[in-house]
């Protein structure tokens, strides 16, 4: 049994070492931590039992799951437990390591984007506005298939079912396949804006394309994504005229054209020194009074993530996968087989009768 895989699988059980130790008969703690340190050993016995416990395959315990989640953003660090950091992230891995098992059988998109090295002086915004030339993404439009432009060009995009203090999160995989995990249940204005901030980090901060320099610190990085993100959606040489003078009544019109939302069009508004700061306060408190802190009015459009959804139909149709067959390769058990693939999960509906 690899250790590794034993503290992956107890924690995305959500076990403790002490939890886990108090549930099967003859496990010690103590010997658990060391096993899980790689220092002691367990019995053959011990081991059956644990398996059996968290229910995963034997298979999985021999794998390795390596996926180093670089890049992860919570919008209340602070009310976040480290146990639901660790599950989270665990999933996220998970879906690393089925996004590899599968590319043995299919070919994903190319990695079309253009990482330039932010340590040699290229601005967040230099290279969003390459990014964005180089794919001839047309001028003076919004992105408005953003799903669609980042998976025909390597990016994977994942939608999870994660608590709301979770926002997005993106990776390359062992085998070097980039991901962008968001949130489900965000509005789609944030999406769009949580999508280009984790391919700003997937360009500009990844640590085995360029070495990354120690001041660049997690604050450092989230403002350099912030800056690639807004310049990506809202490039400043289309956006900056419409901003200058920017009055209220002018919000909603400019959310609906540029599919983002009313608080980031504020923040560029102020970034390129289009409205002073006494007028981005007063913007603030607007936004305060009305309740757009909480929910937006404008409902905008983005395009649903296509990639992975595919890839699982082709090994369901073409492939003819059975979830046995995904539980056999993939090495995992079969309730994360469904979790992970939720497309053909039915929604329960009810029947409402009339009553005359």
């Amino acid at each position: 049994m690899n250790n590794r895989q034993l503290t992956f699988a107890r924690e995305f059980r959500g076990y403790s070492q002490t939890e886990l130790a108090n549930s099967i008969k003859g496990l010690s703690q103590s010997n658990l931590s060391k096993f899980e340190k790689g220092l002691g050993y367990l019995s053959e016995d011990l081991q059956k039992k644990i398996i059996d416990f968290l229910d995963f395959p034997v298979s999985f315990f021999e794998r390795k799951i390596n996926s180093t989640i670089t890049h992860a953003h919570y919008r209340k660090k602070s009310a976040v437990s480290k146990a639901e950091i660790t599950k989270f992230e665990n999933k996220c891995k998970l879906l690393g390591y089925i996004v590899d098992e599968m590319s043995e059988s299919i070919n994903w998109p190319e990695f079309n984007f253009i990482q330039l090295n932010i340590e040699e002086g290229y601005s967040p915004a230099y290279i969003a506005g390459y990014n964005r030339a180089a794919l001839k993404i047309p001028k003076g439009a919004p992105l408005k298939d953003i799903c669609n432009l980042l998976e025909n060009n390597g990016v994977i995009i994942y939608e999870m079912e994660i608590p709301e203090k979770f926002d997005g999160i993106s990776f390359f995989t062992d085998k070097g396949y980039p991901i962008v995990i968001i949130n489900r249940n965000f509005p789609n204005d944030r999406k769009r804006f949580t999508i280009a901030h984790e391919l700003g980090h997937l360009l500009m901060h990844n640590d085995f394309q360029f070495p990354i320099s120690e001041y660049r610190d997690e604050k450092f990085k989230e403002k350099e994504a912030n800056e690639f993100a807004s310049e990506f959606l809202m490039p400043s040489s289309d956006i900056k005229n419409s901003l200058r003078g920017l009055k209220w009544n002018d919000l909603g019109v400019l959310k609906s054209y540029w599919l983002t939302s009313i608080a980031s069009i504020i923040r560029r508004a102020k970034d390129l020194e289009c409205i002073s700061n006494d007028r981005f306060k007063h913007f603030r408190i607007e936004m305060s009074r009305y309740g757009y802190n909480k929910k937006e009015p404008i409902d905008v459009y983005i395009d649903k993530p296509q990639c992975f959804k595919n890839g699982y139909h082709l090994f369901k149709n073409e492939l003819s996968y059975s979830d046995d067959d995904f539980v056999q390769t993939m090495n995992l058990p079969l309730d994360i087989i469904k979790d992970i693939f939720y497309y053909d999960r039915l929604v329960s509906l009810k029947v409402v009768r009339n009553i005359a």
